[in-house]
């Protein structure tokens, strides 16, 4: 039985083991997207597979921190694998004050949800968030509001669109 084994049905063999295990290992996520301020923390839903993104909901943060409560909601409802959070930084990309706030909420997440946290650097994204806002008839009021998850989701679009590095 062995002597009738074909080099070629190793080929398939292999072939076949490294598709299913790279499809069980890399299976598509749903990931959580944060633009995290101050005031105010824009989020955002997108799923792996397709690259895209959803603008979800603007939690206020008053001086007392993020509304936990409602975060907590919304990775119930959407049982996210990963989140990322949008950390600001200078044109010049060094960190300033509510990158440091950022990155601190970034830990928060982690310590609460037990979730793997990325961040993701933002510079623009807010900017990036008007701009298609402005695209897109409406009044100014709803385009105001829109700005912070919209740029959760542009925070999202951007890291599923940057490169990754596969270790084998």
């Amino acid at each position: 039985m062995i002597s009738d084994w074909q080099p070629t049905q190793s080929i398939y063999v292999c072939f076949f083991f490294v598709f299913f295990v790279d499809q069980i290992v890399h299976t598509p996520r749903t990931v959580l997207g944060f633009d995290f301020g101050r005031l105010r923390i824009g989020v955002a839903v997108g799923q792996e597979i397709t690259a895209t993104a959803q603008p979800l909901v603007t939690l206020t943060a008053p001086r007392q921190g993020p509304d936990w409560d409602a975060i907590t909601r919304l990775i119930a409802e959407w049982r996210p694998q990963l989140l990322v959070v949008g950390v600001p930084r200078h044109a010049d990309g060094s960190a300033s004050d509510i990158t440091m706030a950022a990155l601190g909420f970034s830990r928060q997440l982690r310590h609460r949800y037990g979730l793997p946290v990325e961040t993701m650097d933002e510079r623009l994204s807010s900017h990036e968030a008007a701009s298609r806002l402005a695209a897109r008839p409406g009044r100014r009021r709803q385009a105001r509001q829109g700005v912070d998850p919209l740029a959760a989701a542009v925070i999202l679009e951007s890291w599923f669109n940057q490169p990754r590095v596969n270790v084998s």
